[in-house]
């Protein structure tokens, strides 16, 4: 039957609610919840990671059409959108070093869409930063650390390399949907714990 795969941790704090766990399944990880797991220390390092992401100067603006992908290859550096953003079919990453899109709104990953990596680029050094919620479209292939100061939606059938991470809502995952938290070195920055810090639900 239909199901969501989380490969790492799964957390809520302060709160203690995770619902859909079973039938979703955890493999590699645990589910942390409370104001006392190890889910409280990752919602602490999630708002530091926010605010350094959020205050770093952006070396390029996306544009007045606040879209990416369609065949795009960036390189390393701080993108930046005044409001909303949008990923649209294939987004090429290209070379180390580090990634963080702002969206000063929301964020949003279009149906299909997909972040591919070239030349030494990983999920482990890409960060958005989302002024308010983000959402993942059904069959996207995303990839990165989720970095949102209200609510992650992820609808059906969706691939997220990274982390889902929300400040002050829920990380809603739906059917099919698999996230594997990537190996990264502990020198990555700015990067939150490998704890997710709101729960999953169905």
């Amino acid at each position: 039957p239909p199901t969501i795969v989380v490969n790492g941790d799964v957390g809520v704090s302060p709160g203690t609610a995770v619902t859909g766990f079973p039938p979703g399944q955890v493999i590699g990880g645990t589910i942390q919840v409370g104001p006392s797991s190890l889910a409280a220390g990752a919602q602490s390092d999630l708002t530091t990671a926010y605010n350094i992401a959020a205050g770093e100067s952006p070396s390029t603006s996306v544009g007045r059409t606040n879209r990416i992908g369609m065949g795009e290859t960036l390189v390393a550096g701080v993108y930046n959108s005044t409001s909303s953003l949008e990923v649209r079919g294939s987004l090429t990453l290209s070379g180390q070093g580090m990634f963080v899109f702002q969206a000063a709104s929301t964020l949003l990953a279009d149906t299909g869409s997909s972040i591919n990596f070239i030349n030494g680029a990983s999920a482990c050094d890409v960060f958005w930063q989302v002024g308010s919620s983000a959402t993942i479209q059904t069959g996207a292939a995303f990839a990165g650390n989720i970095l949102a100061l209200t609510s992650i939606t992820v609808d059906t059938g969706d691939t997220i390399v990274g982390r889902a991470l929300a400040r002050n809502g829920a990380v809603t995952l739906d059917d099919d949907d698999i996230i594997t938290a990537p190996g990264c070195a502990a020198s990555t920055s700015p990067s939150p714990s490998t704890s997710p810090s709101t729960s999953p639900s169905t």
